[in-house]
């Protein structure tokens, strides 16, 4: 399997990991047992596409990154690892990426020094015309995975929405704590409107996408867009977001062992995050319980059903909703945390691909 492969799972391990960490000062593994079907419940909730992929993951050695080292954890076997491996068994060739227009990497202002960025064309790239562009932030609990690791994503996108990804890597603890990957993704939001014209993108027509810690990341920088009175971005894609602190919700008892994101993997990722305990009341942390979301442009949220995040997605929409904004939700069954990148495999996968897609080309006007 190649490096991109390996890394587009690394990243979905930790996507979502970091809500619960917030909650936990030591940085160090806990001391958990690596959970299987019969603690988690995964594999008989999971739908066949999806339990291929996750009974692979186990089968490949992978265990819950609360049990490992930093580095150990930005090494082991993915779920991306998982379905290029499913992939091969099914049609004995290697796993390709989807195809897009054209690819160039980069690098681009951030808060602090420059940060690697990835520009992803569509297949169709238009005659000539400008292409509406996509700031995308990855997942990875703010601690691991990087542009490799979150390819997949960036390309359906940029098919779907017939539009120009931009893809930001940001620094990650613990080596650069809370809040420097916020501040970089502000910092990029900037960067994209003021560049736009340089890769032939419309300036006008710019939207915000992330998954897990990048999914809760992009509401934050449409906050901040609205309150430093930047260009308004033209929609929100959060798939399955970071938004809340409280460990106690339906989802996280439901699922707490789950493959691959558990409650201890949440607690470890926020651990090696954030500062202390407290900051986990900051706003840009518990956006459902402590943010201002008035006033925001029109937000899509993806939600897994086999995931501790799942009820921060939904009180996420009841608050944008509160608040008057505009907000499409829609929830997946059997299907796990960081399902979004796996269409090649998982049907759910490509439905919300397609969702997504929708939204983003109307708020674009497409």
């Amino acid at each position: 399997m190649n490096s991109v492969t390996r890394k587009i799972a690394a990243a979905t391990v930790a996507l979502g990991s970091f809500v619960g960490a917030a909650m936990a000062d030591d940085p160090r593994p806990v001391d958990n047992s690596v959970a299987t079907s019969k603690d988690s419940g995964t594999l008989d909730r999971a739908h066949p596409e999806m339990r291929s992929v996750i009974q692979k993951l186990m089968d490949l050695g992978a265990k819950p990154v609360s049990t490992l080292t930093v580095d150990a954890a930005r090494a082991q076997p993915t779920p991306a690892d998982a379905v290029a491996a499913v992939i091969l068994d099914k049609t004995g060739k290697p796993a390709t990426p989807e195809a897009v227009g054209k690819i160039q990497d980069l690098k681009i202002k951030g808060d602090v020094g420059e940060l690697d960025a990835r520009l992803y064309w569509p297949v169709d790239m238009g005659a000539g015309s400008k292409l509406p562009l996509i700031v995308y932030y990855h997942g990875g609990g703010w601690v691991i995975a990087d542009l490799d690791v979150y390819d997949a994503s960036p390309r359906a996108l940029a098919n779907q929405a017939k539009a120009i990804v931009l893809s930001v890597h940001y620094r990650q603890g613990p080596e650069d704590k809370f809040p420097t990957a916020h501040d970089d993704a502000i910092a990029a939001y900037k960067y994209a409107v003021e560049n736009a014209e340089r890769w032939n993108a419309d300036s006008t027509r710019i939207a915000l996408a992330g998954e897990s810690a990048g999914g809760g990341m992009v509401v934050d920088v449409a906050i901040a867009a609205r309150d430093q009175k930047l260009v308004q971005p033209k929609a929100v894609l959060a798939v399955y977001p970071v938004a809340g602190n409280d460990l106690a919700t339906k989802s996280y008892v439901d699922n707490q062992n789950a493959v691959p994101l558990g409650k201890a993997d949440i607690e470890w990722f926020v651990a090696n995050y954030l500062n202390f305990r407290g900051e986990a009341k900051d706003p840009r942390i518990d956006i459902v319980g402590a943010a201002d979301v008035s006033g925001l442009p029109p937000v899509t949220i993806v939600a897994a059903e086999i995931d501790p995040l799942n009820s921060e997605g939904a009180k996420l929409r009841d608050k944008l909703k509160a608040a008057g904004n505009d907000v499409a939700y829609q929830n997946w069954n059997g299907v796990t945390h960081e399902f979004f990148g796996m269409a090649a495999v998982v049907p759910e996968a490509k439905a919300a691909q397609d969702f997504a897609g929708q939204r983003l080309r109307s708020a674009f006007g497409n």
